[in-house]
């Protein structure tokens, strides 16, 4: 049961290439786990955001990173966007930055 990740485009993949080393092997981390066990990790690892966007809780000594993604058939997740987050809360305009990413990628999957 292996899930194929895969980029919304290559700043998403910069955007992360950029995070501290310590979340950087973090997020390797869990994606290997996904890759192999499935998108649901559970808490604390990956939480369901609602729509079809989920969330990958990356944290490190350096600070807290999300990763927004979309799972799609034939066994795809689609990372969107990435935040390191500097608040408790995850600001409206990142999300909304995912939420336009996860329509645009359900439209072309249509």
């Amino acid at each position: 049961m292996t899930f194929r990740l895969s980029y919304y485009n290559e700043s998403v993949e910069a955007e992360l290439d950029a995070w501290s080393v310590g979340l950087r092997a973090r997020f390797r981390a869990l994606t290997i786990r996904m890759e192999e066990y499935g998108p649901n990790l559970g808490m604390p690892h990956t939480r369901a955001i609602g729509n079809g966007l989920f969330e990958i809780r990356a944290k490190a000594e350096e600070g807290v990173g999300r990763a927004f993604f979309c799972t799609m058939v034939e066994r795809k997740i689609i990372i969107l966007h990435s935040i390191i987050k500097k608040t408790d809360k995850t600001p409206k305009r990142e999300l909304d930055i995912a939420l336009t990413r996860l329509k645009e990628v359900i439209s072309h999957e249509l």
